[in-house]
């Protein structure tokens, strides 16, 4: 995945994600202040008819069933009068009531009863006051989770003291809530919906002149890439013919600057087939011990000459054939290998290994060098990334690790790297591919 890509995936996620955020917060908002509204609203609407029961049963010397009975149809109450602490059997058919209104009045004088001098207490006349309090039923399987408003109206009338329960189910109000959450959430997703193509559309417009100019960029470096072979090549075989005639030490500069501007130009070439996506993988039943050895094999001159050992470390069991690019491999251990060549000082130590284990393929490359800090393990995988340890090797362009990198991540593999014990880098390489049949 090219960096374009990365970007727009980036900046959908990050645009989508504000926008989402933001609309959640304004809608969780506008719920609150509505539900709020609404059950202010349903309270004005109980404290209107709790000032008309009891102006009604201030003028009345005798409170009629009928006017009991009004006030319990279509369930809007449930009533209970308290005569002197004796309880007004108003309703002949008491017997044959609902489970659920009696469960609920018995619960809300408890309640009452038990927390009446904590509650507070509203004047309505001189001669009467009124308590309110919400019932929750929510443990009680046999009445409506939904639970109660209560409203208990204490007055003094003739010699009597009469206590009036009024329960009002909040069912109703509960359910013009829940349709109002649903509402909005099928609204929020459709409108969610929406933003995320939107996000998507506009950063990929966005992105365009930016995709069109790397694409240019990308065509001006491999062309310039390949119109530069041809000089080199040519700089190459002269500066050679030069140094077999016995010619100046001049030519040996020449050809050690040429093959360096070579090593660049496949690098860079390499690179740019990284980020077009185009990096030829050839995966073929490959032999990763005899890479292993191959490899050792090749950079042994080179290792002494600095004094340093280089050794090869395989299981006894042969490795089973892996399915992978091994030119590529070839050239991911050069790369590691050259560079452990050159930060290792003399007399140092370099050890090639390969296992597979857990269903994946192992390569450790580990050196005793000069070792990498953590700030500059997290950054050493960067194009043109070099440590200060390295910038005064004008053979090291920054480019290595990372090439290794995008090749490993072509087979779907991984690299580590970490500190070898006593001194020294060991990176890690782990291919998932799934071993030869």
């Amino acid at each position: 995945m090219n960096t374009i890509k990365k970007a727009h995936i980036h900046l959908t996620l990050l645009n989508g994600c504000i926008t989402t955020l933001i609309l959640i917060v304004m809608t969780l908002g506008y719920l609150f202040i509505t539900e709020s509204n609404m059950t202010k609203n349903k309270m004005y609407s109980y404290q209107s008819d709790i000032y008309t029961i009891a102006s009604y049963i201030e003028q009345q010397d005798i409170i009629s069933n009928t006017w009991l009975a009004q006030l319990e149809s279509g369930k809007k109450y449930y009533v209970s009068l308290m005569d002197n602490n004796t309880e007004f059997l108003y309703d002949t058919n008491k017997i044959q009531e609902s489970g659920e209104r009696k469960r609920v009045l018995d619960k809300a004088w408890n309640y009452y009863h038990n927390n009446g001098s904590s509650l507070t207490h509203h004047t309505l006349s001189y001669k009467s006051s009124y308590t309110s309090f919400i019932l929750n039923c929510k443990n009680d399987t046999d009445v409506s989770k939904s639970g109660y408003c209560c409203f208990v109206i204490h007055m003094e009338k003739n010699t009597s003291t009469l206590e009036i329960l009024l329960a009002a189910p909040l069912t109703s109000i509960q359910k013009q809530m829940t349709r109002q959450r649903l509402l909005f959430l099928g609204i929020i997703s459709l409108a969610l919906i929406a933003i995320w193509i939107f996000a998507w559309i506009f950063t990929g417009k966005l992105l365009n002149p930016i995709e069109t100019s790397r694409l240019r960029q990308n065509q001006f470096i491999a062309s310039a890439s390949h119109e530069l072979r041809t000089p080199l090549a040519v700089i190459l075989s002269c500066a050679e013919a030069g140094l077999d005639c016995g010619a100046s030490s001049e030519l040996t500069t020449i050809k050690n600057e040429a093959l360096r501007t070579s090593r660049l130009l496949n690098d860079m070439l390499t690179l740019l087939s990284c980020d077009t996506g185009h990096l030829d993988i050839k995966p073929v039943r490959t032999q990763l011990d005899t890479l292993v050895l191959n490899a050792c094999e090749a950079f042994e001159n080179m290792a002494s000459a600095k004094h340093i050992q280089i050794s090869a470390s395989l299981p006894e069991n042969p490795l089973p054939d892996c399915i992978c690019d091994n030119e590529r491999i070839i050239q991911v251990l050069t790369i590691f290998l050259h560079n452990a060549v050159s930060y290792t000082p003399e007399g140092g130590k370099i050890c090639l290994s390969a296992d597979y284990r857990n269903k994946h393929f192992e390569i450790k490359i580990s050196d005793t060098g000069v070792g990498i800090s953590d700030e500059e393990k997290a950054k050493i995988f960067d194009r043109f990334y070099r440590s200060e340890k390295a910038r005064s090797d004008k053979n090291h362009f920054g480019l290595g690790l990372s090439i290794a990198y995008d090749i490993i991540s072509a087979h779907h593999g991984s690299i580590k790297v970490t500190d070898t014990p006593g001194g020294g880098t060991t990176f890690l390489i782990l291919l998932h591919s799934q071993p030869s049949s």
